[in-house]
This record gives C-alpha cells, structure tokens and sequence, in this order.
C-alpha cells in the first residue's frame, strides 16, 4: 500500500519520499497515478517529479497512451544509477560484500579474501573489499550513499557496537559502525543480521506477517509483522539459539544440552555423521575449511537419499519445526522463509523436511494456511538486507532504522 502525503508547505523531502516510494512498489507511474497514489495534489507531482528528474533519482520511460486517458501520460521510473548502496553481511561462515542499485539489483558482489578471526584485520579487508565491488561495478562513488552492516548479534545499536557473538570468540565491544565509517568514508548503519535479512524479504515485496529462519554458522529468527519489521527494545530481536529442541543432544556453551543453535551447527551436524560413519573419520573439526567442505559433502549424500546423511538432515528439520511452530502459533503468521548462508545447501532435503514436520502443527490452519519457503533473494540475502537498510533512508519518509554514523 502507498504512502499518503501531505499538500502543506516545507515538506518536500516527506513528499520526495513518498513519491520514490510510490514509483518504486509499482515500478511505473503517470503524474495523474501518483496524485492518486499519494494523495498530492497535481501541481505538487509536478514539482517533486521535476525536483526526482534533476536529481537524477527518477526518469522518463515512455508515454502512456489509451481510449478514455485523455492526454497522452508520460511515465516515471527509478533510475537505477541515480543511488547506490553497499551492504556488509557478517557471518563466522563468510564474510560477503554487495552494491545495489537504485531499483534494489544487485549490481556487484564479492565475498571477502581477508577473512580473519582478529576484528582489526577483518575490517581493514572489508573496507578495501568495498572499495573493489564499488570499482567492479562502474559505480559514480558519489552516488554510493552509504554502508549497512548485518552482524551477529548481540548488538548495541546507538553506540554501533558488536558487543559477544557467540560464534566470534575474538570479537568483544567492537566498533564496527565507526571503524568501518572512519575506513571508507561513507555513512555507516549497524542492523542484526537476521533483521536485515528480513528487511530484505520484505523490501522485495514479500510482505504480510513471517519469520525469517536463518541458518549459518548459528540460527536466528528475523520477524516481520503486518508489513513492519521487528527489532524490539535493543534492536536485539531473534535470539532462538538457546530453545531447547533435544534435550539428550549436544552441550551448548550456555551449560544446557540440546539448544538448537548448537544442534544445527554445521560442525555438529559434521561430528554426528562422522559417528555414523557418514562420513570418513580424521576431520579437524576445529578448521573452519574443513568442516565446510565436509558439511557440503553432508548435505550433497543427504540430496542423493543416502540414508544416514539423510536421517540427520531430517533430524535438524524435525528440531527447527519445533521452533518455527511455536513462533509462529504465537504470533499466528502467514509463513516461515528459510535463508542464511547454509541453507542452499540444506534445502533440497530441508525445505520438504521441516514442511512435513509442521504438518498438522499449525493451530490456525482451518483459518489460513502456513507457507514454508526459502529466501527468492538466495544467498546474499543478508548483505542485500544490510544494503536496503541504507536504501531505505531514501524511500522512507519516517524509516524505521538505527542510528547511522
């Protein structure tokens, strides 16, 4: 639905907003459809569209002509040039950078060489990767109008600080928001990764009420509801890892067993099938690489129906069901949407898996149905999220966001 704005003076970046954020949900529009989309008189179209065309934000995509339209209509489109965003997405896994454009493409990637457990070390590759998507892409640097960083949480949003992720053992307090802005120059927003996750869906036009399950190194739940996106109090919302989904399985760091952030760890999953002899014994499971490369091997055997590869992927779906069903019995959402940077390869058994386990668990099914699916942005759907949060200062009147520095 469009915003609606106001015909009262000294309101022009509110109506500029409004006027984006009208041409952008519907991708083409007349003057005479966006005085009826926002409630703007004529006369107040005409000025914001001049103000958008010289700004080169928006532009001319041909006329519009047809019986009972009167006047032949020149329509409106984003230029997709006319602004550029980076986004940052932080996981323990990878470490990957993009640049959208205006309209919300991604326009350049580039996951980072640099990666490091030392913070220093890992913001100073970051900073030089961002440089090089933005040269990649061809982009003016003066149209790049800033950074988002999706991060683990947990966060402090008004300081921009990363404070202990539990899966970034060397990372304490660290001013990730400042150190990257004083690196690259450019406005710097600080947002959890599960959240930019789910701003992402939704910014795409996947609104309504959902949870967004994600699965990296860790797991989180973003949460959209009626169209807005959930932060909660400290902007910290999502924090699943310690429900407890096995009570026989593995010790979590918390001191507690079968926490589902721990079973659904890429490196217990790894050990799990190396009991079972799954897969062969002698990998490190204290190497990052190595347990990536065999969780892959994991997850490809499971997608071929060998049994015990497959019996522990469907064990994982049977133990997230749990979570997603409570979530989403509580706050009676239309679907989950599952992403993060394991989850393509977990898919093919997954997806299947964790719909059959919430057959029948769904409470309000005789009043709507509930969809499970992945993530229509794929993998980069956490960077893409932390680049919209930047794009939503501009098609926002009042954006929902954390400080930026």
């Amino acid at each position: 639905m469009a915003r609606r704005g106001t015909n009262l003076d000294r309101v022009g970046g509110f109506n500029d907003a409004v006027v984006l954020d009208a041409i952008r949900r519907s991708e083409q529009l007349s003057r005479v459809e966006l005085a009826a989309a926002t409630g703007l008189s004529g006369q107040a179209i005409s000025n914001i569209a001049r103000r958008l065309l010289d700004a080169g934000l928006v532009r001319e995509a041909g006329v519009l002509r047809g019986a009972g339209l009167g006047k032949p209509r020149t329509l409106l489109e984003l230029e997709p040039t006319g602004q550029y965003a980076v986004g940052v997405h932080l996981d323990p896994a990878v470490v990957t950078v993009v640049l959208l454009d205006l309209t919300g493409e991604v326009v350049a990637r580039r996951p980072v060489d640099q990666y490091a457990d030392d913070p220093d070390l890992l913001i100073d590759g970051i900073a030089k990767t961002i440089e090089e998507v933005i040269a990649e892409s061809g982009a003016a640097r003066d149209r790049v109008t800033g950074v988002g960083i999706a991060a683990p949480g947990p966060i402090d949003v008004d300081r921009g600080v990363v404070v202990d992720p539990p899966n970034l053992s060397t990372w304490h307090l660290v001013p990730l928001r400042d150190q990257l802005h004083e690196r690259t120059g450019l406005p710097v927003v600080l947002d959890k990764d599960v959240t930019a996750a789910a701003s992402a869906e939704k910014w795409a036009g996947q609104g309504g009420s959902f949870v967004f399950f994600y699965l990296g190194t860790g797991v989180g739940a973003g949460l959209v509801i009626g169209d807005d996106v959930v932060r909660g109090s400290s902007s910290n919302v999502g924090e699943i890892g310690h429900v407890i989904v096995d009570p026989d399985g593995p010790v979590c760091y918390c001191g507690r067993r079968g926490c589902v952030g721990e079973a659904s760890q890429p490196r217990y999953l790894v050990q799990q099938a190396v009991r079972a002899g799954v897969l062969a014994e002698g990998i490190d499971l204290d190497d990052r690489q190595a347990v990536d490369e065999a969780f892959a091997r994991l997850c490809s055997l499971a997608a071929d129906g060998t049994d015990g590869a497959r019996l522990i992927v469907v064990t994982l779906a049977s133990r997230i069901a749990k979570v997603v069903e409570d979530i989403a019995n509580l706050l009676d959402l239309d679907r989950v949407v599952f992403g993060g940077p394991q989850w393509e390869r977990l898919a093919p058994v997954l997806n299947d898996a964790v719909r059959n386990a919430l057959e029948d668990r769904f409470l309000l099914q005789a009043v709507h149905p509930f969809e499970v699916t992945g993530t229509s942005l794929g993998a980069d759907v956490g960077a893409i999220g932390a680049a919209s949060l930047v794009l939503d200062r501009t098609f926002s009147p009042n954006p929902a966001l954390v400080p930026e520095r």
